[in-house]
């Protein structure tokens, strides 16, 4: 009986014109070397202009944030003083109008956050399901009314509402018709949640009580913490609100366009009524878009600028004041560049706390 002996491709390796697996691993690597080297080439512009434009400057402010800088000069030159840590020491540890305008400001936007972020993505979410029916006429026509505010210049939408919410504009003219005396919307520097109070009649917001107003937090008394947005803020919450929703409505839509067909029919041949499979089926296969349209919409409210700089400069009473309008007074107003950066700063480390945080709440738990 004869047996025929297979040899393998590593015995047969050194046969003359057979490569070696291990020369082959080298030429692939060097092909893998090359398409590094020439996506490097091609993003290398695009990083040099983000270097020079970007990340340049946001090391100067920081070195600015440093100093007395007032804008005269170069801010790196040895003459110019040093401040150190005491500009971000008086924003928080140093009793003076400095901390009180900043935590007023803090005050503020975080109660324009907890209103704007959830109530944009609900209604960005009720449109995207509302356009995303088939057996909508006019589909077309919706989407594009709906996101049409989104690109509309934030200038001439802000004008606008000025005049809607003034005194005699269509808002509080509405308002009358239902009996109801509208506020003078961008004069009204009380909390709603002072009002509320007020008309329910559990407080006087002008003597509050003892264990509120003689108790403080970072300068602010707790009834000044609990105050809730001002009567003007609402306003420009409105604004904000109506100018958002459709740029998230969209990416609702994209989301919900393309969920699985499959998992509809398999939840319908179940028995699912609509609002459990909105529950169980839709919505966890839209966290990733959830938590895009949360995130984005949270660094949105935390920057908001040029609403309260057409609209209110901060005012009444500094009650539409934020940090990034309260940076640009301070800085290109008041001539104080140090802690004019330092505010900015601030808010780039309360912005990515925030998101850090909504990030682990929202992330996805293993059962």
């Amino acid at each position: 009986m004869r047996v025929t002996t297979v040899r393998t491709p590593r015995q047969r390796g050194g046969a003359a014109g057979e490569p070696s697996p291990r020369r082959g691993r080298g030429r692939r690597t060097d092909i893998y070397g090359r398409q590094g080297s020439a996506g490097w080439l091609f993003v290398a512009p695009v990083v040099l202009i983000l270097g020079i434009f970007l990340l340049l400057p946001i090391c100067m402010a920081l070195f600015v944030s440093f100093t007395n800088w007032n804008g005269q000069g170069s801010p790196f030159t040895g003459e110019v003083p040093m401040a150190g840590a005491d500009n971000y020491t008086k924003l928080i540890a140093e009793p003076g109008l400095t901390r009180l305008d900043f935590m007023t400001s803090i005050r503020n936007n975080l109660y324009y956050v907890l209103v704007v972020v959830p109530v944009q993505t609900a209604l960005a979410l009720f449109l995207a399901l509302v356009v995303n029916q088939r057996i909508l006429r006019g589909r077309s026509f919706f989407r594009t009314a709906f996101y049409f505010p989104s690109v509309t210049s934030s200038v001439a939408i802000s004008v606008v509402f000025l005049f809607l919410f003034t005194n005699g504009g269509a808002v509080n003219a509405l308002l009358g018709a239902f009996g109801v005396q509208g506020p003078k919307w961008f004069s009204d520097p009380r909390g709603i949640v002072h009002v509320a109070l007020a008309n329910l009649g559990l407080v006087d917001p002008v003597t509050p009580p003892g264990w509120l107003a003689n108790h403080s937090l970072l300068g602010l008394s707790w009834w000044e913490w609990l105050s809730g947005p001002s009567v003007a803020m609402c306003a420009i919450i409105t604004l904000v609100v109506w100018t958002t929703s459709g740029t998230f409505m969209l990416m609702f839509l994209a989301a919900l366009q393309n969920l699985p067909v499959e998992l509809d029919e398999a939840s319908l041949l179940d028995g699912a009524s609509r609002r459990q499979h909105f529950r169980f089926v839709t919505l966890p296969q839209l966290r990733p878009t959830m938590f895009l349209v949360l995130t984005l919409g949270l660094i949105g409210t935390w920057q908001v600028f040029d609403q309260i700089y057409i609209m209110s400069q901060g005012n009444p009473a500094k009650t539409t004041l934020t940090p990034a309008y309260l940076s640009y007074r301070t800085a290109f107003r008041e001539f104080n560049y140090g802690t004019g950066a330092s505010i900015s700063f601030v808010l780039f480390l309360i912005i990515v706390s925030l998101t850090l945080f909504q990030r682990w709440l929202l992330r996805e738990r293993k059962r």
